[in-house]
């Protein structure tokens, strides 16, 4: 009874983020142990908005002690935790939050953590760094690249913001597209369809459950999809003066002509996917999704005759409950045993495959997705920069690009000077000129050939590395990592900029 009456509560607790990702995503939130570096203004509401959820457990690592300016700015400090070690004091009023999490904090610098112990960081789900020097975010991207740990780095610089995720491969089964297609088959219909559609007696309906039935090939353009919307119209019924029967059934058929008679196919996203190398290549240390993959392959190529396993799901339509039921059935039996048959293939494959579920994997087969990004060292190397998309991104000379060669620039002003630019207002005029320096410096070591405006240089000098508007930002970061860790929903790839000049947004693959 206590643990029905627990599961109640937290249904209820959790009910409006259930409906986004329901209780099996809730469960991979709950299993998740996240990791933040650096408990700033930015940093802790990063973890609010992932406590308040519910993730299983947070670690903070920060050395720092609570200074003045990180009261005046942090929502999660209070004057009596001056002095005091950051990371303790934003865990205890994070922990507050929520009882259900499991708050965690380490008094070091992460650079300390790297050298003494890197395994450390092996034992999370996510680790989210923010505000982290350059030289930092390389030696712990490095670590976490090579244990195949997600690493989302978070950074806001006065009116910018930044983000970049570092994972090898991120795999989604439920992506949620916007505006997807129904999965109904009425151009290759399923044997179990076509017994139910001829069960009908067509002839003998009357005025309540009216239809139309006409020898036509199955409509595949404009002209022909507007021609049967015409032959739809000559169904409905008419009065005994002529004019047509308010017929709602009718109205929603010739409105949904264009997206129910869809022809069943695979998009060309999931069959890259099938011919991806995962794909073929299956070992016993073959990660879940890849097995449930080839298995989907296997059952297209020699069941399902070239098309996915049935989704399994109608769209709501005017119709009796009786009747409606009975076609929704014929649907859901039929997605059943195409999974049954899927789960066959992988028990072929490998005898076990941890905890996916093969009807949710079958049901969302459209749609898989998967994320690949590249290392922060591939970004960083002068061999293996991506120069091509920094140049044509800087078509613009007000682009968003823009800000991340100043991102980069003031990092660079920091290696020399132990500082960022501006930080003490008597230096601003001393530090553009620094700062010009790091520009032309980083465009020459990059044989990067565009200009960057002096209006750059002077606006980050005033920025004076401040976090501001953090609560925007904080919300973003953390819809990222829940997709991560609920792996549901599509995260970018692989740098995300926002610019709060302009209200603008981009995302580049750098």
């Amino acid at each position: 009874r206590t643990m029905a009456v627990t599961k109640a509560s937290k249904d209820q607790k959790y009910d409006r983020q259930l409906r986004l990702w329901g209780d099996h995503g809730q469960e991979e939130l709950e299993n998740a142990h996240v990791c933040l570096i650096n408990s700033t203004a930015s940093g802790t509401e990063i973890l609010k908005n992932l406590v308040l959820p519910g993730i299983g457990a947070f670690t903070i690592v920060d050395g720092h002690t609570v200074s003045g300016e990180d009261v005046g700015n942090n929502f999660f400090l209070s004057n009596n935790s001056i002095g005091r070690n950051r990371a303790q004091a934003a865990t205890e009023l994070l922990q507050e939050l929520n009882t259900d999490v499991s708050g965690n904090f380490v008094e070091e610098s992460p650079e300390k953590l790297l050298d003494n112990d890197p395994e450390f960081f092996h034992r999370f789900t996510l680790v989210i760094g923010v505000q982290l020097p350059e030289s930092t975010c390389l030696r712990l991207g490095s670590v976490l690249w090579n244990a195949n740990i997600p690493f989302l780095v978070c950074r806001t610089y006065g009116l910018v913001g930044y983000m970049r995720l570092v994972v090898k491969e991120h795999t989604v089964i439920e992506s949620h597209p916007d505006n997807a297609l129904e999965d109904l088959r009425l151009d290759q219909p399923f044997a179990e369809l076509k017994n139910h559609i001829q069960s009908y007696d067509l002839e003998g309906m009357g005025k309540k459950v009216s239809t139309y039935d006409h020898n036509f090939q199955f409509p595949k353009n404009y002209k022909e999809k507007e021609a049967f919307k015409q032959l739809i119209r000559q169904g409905i019924l008419k009065s005994e003066k002529g004019t047509p029967e308010d017929e709602e059934n009718f109205e929603e058929a010739i409105k949904n002509v264009n997206t129910a008679l869809n022809p069943t196919k695979i998009s060309s996203g999931v069959d890259d996917i099938f011919n991806g190398e995962q794909c073929n290549d299956i070992t016993s240390q073959t990660p879940a999704f890849w097995v449930m993959t080839r298995a989907v392959r296997e059952f297209v190529h020699n069941d399902g005759g070239g098309n996915l396993p049935v989704r399994g799901s109608i769209p709501d339509m005017i119709a009796d409950s009786e009747k409606f039921i009975n076609l929704q059935n014929i649907y859901r039996e039929k997605a059943m045993q195409d999974a049954s048959v899927v789960s066959k293939h992988v028990e072929s494959l490998l005898q076990s495959v941890g905890k996916v579920c093969e009807t949710l994997f079958c049901s969302n087969a459209a749609f898989l997705r998967v994320v690949r990004c590249r290392s922060l060292a591939e970004e960083y190397s002068v061999e293996t920069v991506n120069k091509d998309a920094i140049t044509s991104c800087m078509d613009s000379a007000d682009g968003e690009m823009v800000l991340y060669l100043m991102l980069r620039s003031v990092d660079r002003f920091y290696q020399q000077h132990s500082r960022y630019p501006g930080v003490y207002n008597y230096q601003v005029e001393e530090d553009i000129s620094k700062l010009k320096l790091c520009v032309n410096s980083l465009l020459q070591e990059y044989s990067l050939n565009v200009n960057v405006k002096d209006d750059y240089i002077h606006e980050f000098c005033r920025y004076g590395a401040s976090e501001t508007w953090i609560l925007l930002w904080s919300r973003s970061a953390a819809q990222e990592a829940i997709k991560i860790i609920t792996r549901q929903f599509v995260p970018f790839n692989n740098t995300f900029i926002y610019n709060a000049m302009s209200q603008t947004t981009a995302t580049f693959q750098l």
